[in-house]
């Protein structure tokens, strides 16, 4: 039975990013082993995959002693499971799991690229980021960024690796559960109940955003774009944490979020379903993404989607059709987007019957697992090419 040990930094990803496809890979013949950070997710992860799991002390920022030692824990630990394939996910995972198969020797080395950080960075940021971004290019065997925009950013910075690229399927490094992800499966949830827990009037009009409360996710933009919009009967629902240690929000962000009544923040939130339920369209004006999960699981449940002109978004959204793209950090024309969907609700139910088909045709789960399954058997069979 083939072994593969698949790496994220932090076990957030392999809980939500990877749901299921372990689990879907170890019933199709693998022996599926995962390595990340500690946290709380560890044992949700390993309950419902049925794998094994091995800690690794990954930090998300530079810190170059504790990097050195989990490196050292990689090898360690690619020496004691002897995998035939290592598949790593998100930056420092790919950039210490791909020196550590690299040095190991290990048969196939897999990186799956979904957004990068060095796009929005500057200086000598990006410096950093690009150089560790070729380190793992090359030590990889297979690179695959999971959009196609994002691909050809790839292939115009880092040109001397584009022999590795590949997008599987259409996209996505994990497709949609498009079953869950559906009005219907939720059953009697009260969603009357949870308008007016938010004290949202009947009637009224309901845009909402799921993500992380930071910077780059254009929450500034969607912020000043929503206080220009002078229709007392349409509120916002955000639903995602702050980071105030990583990437703080302007204070004046914050406060006007907390002090305006047709606001509503809500935080993380285990099952985003209701909340999109209760919504008319989404909105997502970040700057830089691989392929955004949030987008598609909106227009899975049946929500026209306002994004920005970036990577992944605008391969799940086409403009007109089941939703609207917009140039990033333009909050004037965020706001003109909005307000067509406010005030024409013909066009917003149009495009809410293009929306769900959209994901359904293109990125079922099952479609993209397949894709990564026989990905992986090809390799095992006829080696790197």
């Amino acid at each position: 039975m083939p072994k593969i040990l698949r790496i994220t930094t932090v076990p957030i990803s392999l809980n939500i990013l990877l749901k299921g496809q372990l689990r879907f890979m170890r019933e199709k013949g693998f022996e599926v082993v995962t390595a990340s950070a500690n946290g709380n997710e560890v044992s949700q992860i390993v309950e419902r995959e049925v794998v094994t799991h091995h800690q690794i002390d990954f930090t998300r920022t530079l810190s170059p002693f504790r990097d050195l030692k989990a490196l050292f824990q990689l090898i360690k630990l690619i020496k004691k499971e002897r995998p035939e394939i290592v598949h790593t996910h998100t930056p420092k995972a790919g950039l210490l799991g791909m020196m550590a198969s690299w040095f190991c020797k290990v048969p196939i080395r897999m990186h799956t690229v979904a957004g990068m950080p060095l796009m929005e960075a500057t200086g000598l940021s990006r410096t950093i980021l690009n150089f560790t971004e070729r380190i793992t290019y090359y030590c990889a065997h297979k690179v695959y960024p999971n959009s196609f925009h994002l691909l050809k950013y790839m292939e115009a910075h880092f040109p001397h690796f584009s022999n590795k690229y590949k997008v599987l399927a259409k996209g996505s490094s994990n497709g949609i559960n498009t079953n869950h992800f559906n009005r219907t499966a939720l059953g009697n949830h009260d969603l009357n109940a949870l308008r007016s827990q938010l004290e949202i009037p009947e009637g009224a009009v309901v845009a909402s955003f799921v993500g992380r409360m930071v910077h780059d996710k254009g929450i500034h933009e969607l912020i000043d774009a929503f206080t220009e919009i002078e229709q007392n009967d349409f509120h916002l629902v955000l639903v995602g944490p702050y980071e105030d240690q990583r990437e703080p929000l302007e204070q004046a962000y914050k406060e006007e979020i907390k002090a305006n009544p047709r606001i509503h923040h809500v935080g993380f939130q285990k099952d985003i379903r209701p909340y999109l339920a209760i919504s008319d369209f989404f909105v997502f004006p970040s700057y830089r993404e691989g392929f955004p999960n949030v987008v598609m699981q909106a227009a899975a449940m049946d929500l026209p989607c306002i994004v920005t002109d970036i990577n992944g978004s605008n391969e799940i959204i086409e403009d007109g059709n089941n939703g609207l793209i917009v140039p990033v950090k333009n909050a004037v024309l965020l706001k003109v987007a909005m307000e067509k969907l406010i005030s024409d609700d013909s066009f917003r139910k149009v495009m809410a019957s293009n929306a769900r088909q959209s994901i359904v045709e293109n990125y079922q789960q099952e479609t993209v697992w397949n894709a990564i399954l026989k990905e992986y058997q090809q390799l095992l069979s006829n080696g790197i090419r």
